[in-house]
């Protein structure tokens, strides 16, 4: 089932994320419709605070990359309870990202070109990797989510006054978008 999108401003996507054990209701059925819900937006990573599951579940399918970044060909995760640490030897790279949660505004944001990621799969199978490149920010943006960071809260300070504006339109539910979307409870799409 496809599922609408939280938006910025909603309260979902600043709370505490669960922790998720093997009897979390209905997690199947939830990963299945994130994958769907993400697809259906043309994203390339779900967080489930996103679609208004305070849990640390993330979807990522960067295989639509795969022609400019061939590493990413056949490139699918589902992490259940993630962990990142970060390699503070590696160079931080700056790069655009944009955001299902926060439609029309894309920012440079910086990030590190590799982490050291812990996580287990949706049968509970435990996972450590090191992670480098576009994957390792795609991963990084995504587990921020649960963490109750969205990709604007890394941008300068001069860049998100910029954005200001629109930031305040979503927050008031005035913003576009051609997928189902959830904003602020004391605002209502009009």
């Amino acid at each position: 089932m496809i599922l609408p999108i939280y938006i910025y401003g909603h309260p979902v996507l600043r709370s505490e994320n669960a922790t998720v054990t093997p009897d979390f209701p209905h997690l199947q059925e939830l990963i299945e419709n994130m994958k769907e819900t993400m697809y259906h937006t043309q994203g390339i990573g779900i967080a489930a605070p996103q679609v208004g599951v305070n849990a640390r579940i993330v979807f990522i399918d960067v295989d639509v990359l795969a022609e400019d970044f061939p590493e990413l060909k056949d490139v699918r995760m589902v992490l259940i309870n993630p962990e990142i640490t970060v390699d503070e030897s590696a160079p931080a790279v700056s790069r655009e990202e944009g955001c299902l949660s926060v439609p029309g505004i894309h920012e440079n944001v910086q990030r590190h070109e590799k982490i050291h990621l812990h996580w287990q799969d949706e049968n509970f199978q435990e996972h450590d990797e090191d992670i480098e490149g576009y994957l390792s920010r795609v991963v990084q943006h995504e587990c921020d989510h649960l963490d109750k960071t969205l990709f604007i809260d890394r941008i300068s300070p001069i860049r998100k006054q910029l954005i200001r504006s629109k930031l305040n339109n979503m927050v008031k539910g005035k913003v576009s978008c051609n997928y189902r979307c959830k904003f602020a409870p004391h605002n209502r799409k009009r």
